[in-house]
C-alpha cells in the first residue's frame, strides 16, 4: 500500500500536478458551495469554453496560454455582467450568448490559423503537461481566492441568499456579483492544465452538491466541499498515473462516484426515517359527530391556516 501511495511521488512531473492539483480542488471546492447555492453551475461551463476561444486566439498571435485565457475569460465576466443587467434577461441567457460565442471563435481561429496547441490537454487535462509555472499560477490564484472569501465572506453569503435584502443593508450586490463572475474566471483559469476545459464545470458543481446533501449550514457546507474538492483531486491524479488516462476525468469521476454514493445513502436514510415515522405516529381515528376529525379545526381550537382570514 505504501507503494503505492510513494512510487508516484518518485517523478517530479506528478509531485507538481499533484500540488497544483491540491490547490485546484481546494478552489474548486470552495467555489463550488457558492455556485450550488446561487443556482449558477452554467457559469463554470460557460466560462471553462471561454477559456478555449482565449488560448486560441492567443496562441495565433504569439501570446501565453494563460495570458489569452485570463483575457477571455475576465472579458466574459464583464460582458456576462452587462447582458444580465438587459431588461427581461437573466444570468444563465447571459452567460450562454457570451460564452458560447467566444467559444466559437476560438473553434474558428484553430481552423484558420494553425498552432501548436494540444486541443486534447486543453480538453480533458493533462497530467503531464503541469510545469511550474502551472504551479505557481495555481498557487497564486489559490492565495488570492482565500484572501477574497475571508475579506468578503458575510457580504458574500448574505448576497447569495438575499440580494434584495443584501441592498437594503447596505450590501453592494451587484458589485458582488461581478466580483464572483470574475474570482470564479480566475479559478477556472487556473484550473485548465489539471482539469481541462470541459471539466471545469462539474469540479465546481460536484463538491458542493454532494456537501448540500450531507449539511444545511453554510459553513459547514464551506468545509466539506473544499476537502471533498482536495480529496477528489489527489484520488484522481494517482488514478490518472495508474490507469493512464487524462486528469481531468479522473478527478471529476472519482468526484462524481462519492456523490452517487452520498445521494444514495441520503435517499436510503430519508427512506428509513419515514418508515419510521409511520411505525410509531399514532393513528388517527374517525371524525366524531361534532367533526372533531384531524385537519377540521375541531375543539380544541385549532383554526386551519388561512381561515382567520375569510
Amino acid at each position: 500500500m505504501s507503494d503505492w501511495l510513494t512510487t508516484p511521488l518518485e517523478y517530479a512531473f506528478f509531485t507538481r500536478a499533484l500540488l497544483a492539483g491540491t490547490v485546484v480542488g481546494a478552489m474548486s471546492g470552495a467555489l463550488s458551495t457558492f455556485v450550488v447555492l446561487r443556482r449558477m453551475s452554467y457559469i463554470g461551463h460557460g466560462l471553462a469554453h471561454s477559456v478555449l476561444g482565449g488560448v486560441a486566439v492567443g496562441l495565433a498571435f504569439g501570446v501565453d496560454l494563460y495570458v489569452g485565457a485570463i483575457v477571455a475569460t475576465v472579458a466574459s465576466a464583464l460582458l456576462i455582467d452587462a447582458v444580465a443587467r438587459q431588461r427581461g434577461l437573466h444570468a444563465d441567457a447571459a452567460i450562454g450568448i457570451v460564452t458560447t460565442s467566444i467559444f466559437a471563435i476560438g473553434i474558428a481561429v484553430l481552423a484558420v490559423v494553425p498552432t501548436r496547441l494540444n486541443v486534447e490537454a486543453v480538453l480533458f487535462g493533462n497530467l503531464l503537461g503541469v510545469d511550474r509555472t502551472d504551479l505557481w499560477v495555481a498557487v497564486g490564484v489559490g492565495a488570492l481566492f482565500a484572501v477574497v472569501l475571508f475579506l468578503l465572506y458575510k457580504p458574500l453569503v448574505f448576497a447569495t441568499f438575499d440580494a434584495e435584502v443584501a441592498r437594503v443593508h447596505g450590501v453592494r450586490a451587484s458589485g458582488i456579483e461581478l466580483l464572483f463572475s470574475l474570482v470564479t474566471a480566475v479559478v477556472v483559469v487556473a484550473s485548465v492544465r489539471v482539469l481541462g476545459v470541459l471539466l471545469i464545470a462539474a469540479a465546481v458543481v460536484i463538491p458542493g452538491a454532494t456537501a448540500r446533501l450531507l449539511t444545511r449550514s453554510i459553513g459547514a457546507m464551506l468545509a466539506v466541499s473544499t476537502g471533498l474538492g482536495v480529496a477528489a483531486a489527489v484520488v484522481g491524479l494517482y488514478l490518472s498515473f495508474y490507469l493512464d488516462v487524462p486528469s481531468g476525468p479522473s478527478i471529476v469521476l472519482t468526484g462524481a462516484s462519492v456523490f452517487a454514493v452520498v445521494a444514495l445513502g441520503s435517499a436510503a436514510a430519508a427512506r428509513r426515517a419515514l418508515g419510521v415515522a409511520r411505525r410509531f405516529s399514532p393513528p388517527s381515528g374517525p371524525a366524531g359527530p361534532q367533526g372533531t376529525g384531524a385537519g377540521d379545526g375541531g375543539d380544541d381550537g385549532q383554526v386551519p391556516v388561512g381561515a382567520r382570514h375569510h
